[in-house]
């Protein structure tokens, strides 16, 4: 009887042990903000990271914790790819104050999306409300290249607008991309460059 009590004690601590952390996984998670924690597979480039695998059947079991808590659909790997940059290209964090240009490269899709939105990923209340760009709406240049200046302050040609005084994340979602076969084969001179232009 004695022996039985114990397994049961036994059992109750890892129950609680396991649930704990799951609860801190889940919850770091959610403080630092959609798409970080302990999420495991994830890929960086440059100063970009995505997670391929939280859209498809090998999620980790956090990763879907953590999904289905914030009511988040991602991208299925056969669907797209979502990138996410919480810092600049020379590993700054992002700062509400600074000016930004997004310019260089993007890996090969049908379609792909531009957007600044909140660390919990909502999008930004600004007087412009333009919460992103399409690659299908940017003005190029002869060569087909592009420039995206993130700035509070308006600025010419593809302005995104941020507020002065909130922070925010730049989310690159790529769409019907040949990347999904491989996502893990990505660099950092395939993904745009976060340049920081000046700082008020």
């Amino acid at each position: 009887m004695l022996q039985i009590f114990k397994l049961i004690i036994i059992a109750l601590i890892g129950l609680g042990l396991g649930l704990r952390a799951t609860y801190y996984a889940v919850e770091r998670g959610q403080d630092e903000g959609f798409g970080d924690g302990l999420i495991f597979g994830s890929v960086k480039a440059g100063p970009w990271t995505g997670w391929p695998k939280s859209g498809s059947r090998d999620a980790d079991p956090y990763a879907r914790a953590l999904f289905a808590r914030n009511g988040e659909t991602p991208l299925g790997l056969t669907e797209g790819l979502s990138f996410l940059a919480r810092a600049d290209s020379g590993g700054k964090t992002i700062n509400p104050f600074c000016d930004y240009v997004v310019k260089g490269s993007i890996p090969a899709a049908r379609f792909w999306t531009l957007s600044a939105l909140s660390p919990e990923g909502r999008p930004l209340a600004t007087i412009s409300e333009r919460h992103g760009f399409t690659s299908s709406e940017l003005l190029r240049d002869t060569t087909g290249g592009f420039e995206i200046r993130v700035s509070a302050s308006a600025q010419p040609g593809n302005w995104l607008e941020i507020p002065s005084d909130q922070h925010f994340v730049l989310m690159l979602r790529l769409y019907d991309t040949a990347l999904s076969a491989n996502p893990f084969s990505v660099t950092a001179s395939a993904m745009p460059a976060i340049v920081r232009e000046g700082c008020q």
